[in-house]
């Protein structure tokens, strides 16, 4: 069953009322395991050299960590986040709106998209391959927010299938696929931008109770 946008019930309020961030109650071995993968394939590519493919990796990661943050802020100030997973679809929640599961994946999402490409990665080429998997991700995260444990929860009636993917997972991967191809210099500044921008907002967020 697809969910195209959130109904504003007082269910799917409830459910995000009674989210535990940072909880270990529901805590497994599957989060070490996770854990391990992705360590395998970022190392895999170090020794092969594909350097390019881990700048994509970290560049739509960080941008990932960006976007959850600014959710709940969101959910901290109006009471509610724009998207926030279940209690019982997952091991652990680190933020309103992210568990291990979900952040995991999308520290391997940049390099799937980024090897995709064709060779010839032309502007066009970069341009449609984040718009296909804009679109693919979108469609994913509605089927998700149809399932029975409500593994993704929608609560504001005008956040759906539609924003989520021009606003959300469109950027994600344009900075998958175009920042690899930037300057050395340029792909610093990015990563380093971004990045620095996480690391501040969550060392000075979390502690204030905020996120």
């Amino acid at each position: 069953m697809f969910v195209f946008w959130g109904d504003g019930s007082q269910e799917a309020k409830d459910l995000v009322d009674a989210v535990i961030v940072r909880s270990t109650e529901n805590f497994n071995w599957t989060f070490i395991f996770i854990l391990s993968v992705v360590f395998y394939v970022y190392w895999s590519e170090y020794q092969k050299k594909n350097y390019k493919f881990i700048v994509a990796g970290f560049a739509l990661y960080g941008v990932h960590w960006l976007y959850e943050i600014g959710n709940a802020i969101i959910a901290h100030f109006f009471g509610y986040p724009l998207w926030t997973v279940s209690n019982a679809s997952t091991t652990f929640i680190l933020l309103i709106g992210v568990c291990w599961e979900l952040s995991m994946m999308f520290s391997l999402a940049g390099i799937i998209s980024f090897k995709m490409l064709p060779d010839k990665r032309t502007f066009k080429n970069k341009l449609l391959g984040a718009l296909s998997m804009a679109l693919l991700f979108a469609l994913v995260e509605s089927f998700l927010a149809g399932t029975s444990n409500h593994s993704f929860i929608w609560v504001y009636k005008w956040w759906g299938v539609l924003p989520v993917f021009i606003t959300t997972y469109i950027p994600f991967f344009l900075a998958s696929n175009f920042v690899p191809d930037w300057k050395p210099v340029n792909q610093k500044r990015f990563l380093i931008g971004v990045w620095s921008a996480v690391a501040i907002l969550l060392v000075t967020l979390i502690p204030l109770g905020i996120i």
